[in-house]
């Protein structure tokens, strides 16, 4: 029987491959800025087409995930911990720039890891 030596990191990966439903109230490009020791979470507007992909709400056209001309983001939240940031991002008053649930858990890992590479001193990502 051949066991996969990395059952987790194989799960993670298949799950990544489902239908993800966008968030109509917009997307999130996170970093980090390590000379500040901080947090950044960039949120942008977009519209989602009938087939389900995002759009720029301006033109209508299709948003690229690779080689797109820059956006500009509709608002930036940083923070010292992901803590901090997520509660920025979900708590209070509002307007909240979050619409989904699966968003703001997406959202919830990314910012871990973006902190755990941030005290670490590593680069980070955004998956």
């Amino acid at each position: 029987m051949h066991r996969d030596p990395c059952p987790r990191q194989s799960l993670d990966e298949a799950l990544s491959q489902r239908f993800i439903a966008l968030d109509p109230s917009g997307y999130f490009l996170i970093k980090v800025d390590a000379a500040n020791a901080e947090l950044v979470a960039e949120h942008y507007a977009n519209g989602i087409d009938e087939r389900g992909l995002a759009t720029d709400p301006d033109t209508g056209e299709v948003i690229s995930c690779r080689g797109s001309d820059p956006r500009a983001p509709v608002a930036i939240y940083r923070g010292r911990t992901a803590k901090e940031l997520g509660i920025a991002l979900t708590e209070g008053e509002g307007p909240h720039p979050l619409s989904r649930l699966d968003h703001a858990f997406y959202l919830g890992r990314e910012l871990q890891k973006a902190e755990f590479c941030l005290v670490q001193g590593l680069p980070y990502e955004q998956d």
